[in-house]
């Protein structure tokens, strides 16, 4: 079967009852009758936060302003008659409303949107992410639902790629910091960079940084909380490919502590993107070479 990737933005908005805005699946969404959190796909190039801004637009009418990274999590969606799985990794803001009025999409994206009290979604069908998120029960969507692939992406497609990662600002009991060095030949290359990198198809992002902290580093860590989202959009980044591509990296950012520090060592499992990893204290971060994600994570470490 064949594996395919997306990301997606949503937002959770309530309203002074505490309800919940969910919308509706319109007779040309892969899910149709299914409610969910307002939202969709993250454009190339585009910053998961003005996605969401986007889609709350087009899906509901109102304008948005989006907030804190709330949550970040995967599913696999299996289309049978395409012989596709799809991964989504689903970025969830909150949002703050500033505008518009409630409406369904005039495009058919959303037939119906409303707010609901927990006791109310929970008689509805809901998408499996949204109903874990609202803290209901998950239920299967029906057996005899239209399921369709979501939307491809409009435009040329060659040689652009969008990457989703999950990377953590690592300390120690000491607060120390863990860094990993670029290997030559990668985009950044001498510059160092929080440990983690892209996950996997069908992998949480939580699951996918634990991994990359052993690859990478040769660390347990211990995921406490979600700290941001970062975009990075290389028009012509030239890696190992041998030739410039257009990248659009999100990367999420976790805080993790490693409570029982060992040396770094860099693993056969890392795949060669990293030349050394390393512990360093408040005074040898100053100065120092650093990835921009590097540099405005270790700013929030006492945070």
């Amino acid at each position: 079967m064949e594996q395919r990737r997306r990301v997606a933005a949503f937002g959770i908005l309530r309203d002074e009852h505490g309800r919940v805005l969910l919308a509706r699946g319109g007779p040309g969404c892969p899910y149709p009758g299914v409610w969910q959190l307002p939202g969709g796909g993250v454009e190339h190039a585009e910053h998961p936060a003005d996605a969401v801004v986007r889609e709350f637009a087009e899906e509901t009418g109102l304008t948005v302003a989006a907030g804190r990274l709330s949550d970040a999590v995967a599913d696999v969606s299996f289309h049978p008659p395409d012989g596709v799985a799809m991964h989504t990794d689903r970025l969830i803001f909150e949002v703050e409303p500033r505008g518009g009025r409630l409406r369904p999409e005039e495009a058919g994206g959303s037939d119906e949107v409303g707010w609901f009290a927990p006791d109310e979604a929970v008689t509805l069908p809901l998408m499996p992410f949204t109903a874990e998120l609202l803290g209901l029960p998950v239920s299967p969507l029906p057996a005899d639902l239209p399921r369709a692939l979501p939307p491809a992406p409009v435009g040329p497609a060659a040689d652009r790629r969008q990457r989703f990662a999950a990377y953590g600002l690592v300390t120690d009991p000491d607060d120390r910091v863990l860094l990993t060095m670029i290997a030559d030949g990668y985009p950044g290359a001498g510059l160092w960079h929080l440990p983690g990198g892209g996950t996997d198809h069908g992998e949480q992002p939580s699951a996918g940084l634990r991994r990359e902290l052993v690859e990478e580093t040769g660390q347990l860590g211990r995921v406490i909380d979600l700290l941001a989202v970062d975009n990075l959009h290389t028009p012509a980044a030239l890696g190992p490919e041998g030739r410039p591509l257009d990248w659009h990296g999100i990367r999420v950012v976790y805080r993790v502590r490693v409570d029982v520090p060992t040396e770094a060592v860099v693993t056969e499992l890392a795949g060669g993107s990293t030349a050394r990893a390393a512990w360093f204290t408040a005074e040898q971060l100053v100065g120092m070479s650093m990835t921009e994600v590097a540099v405005q994570a270790t700013r929030l470490r006492v945070s």
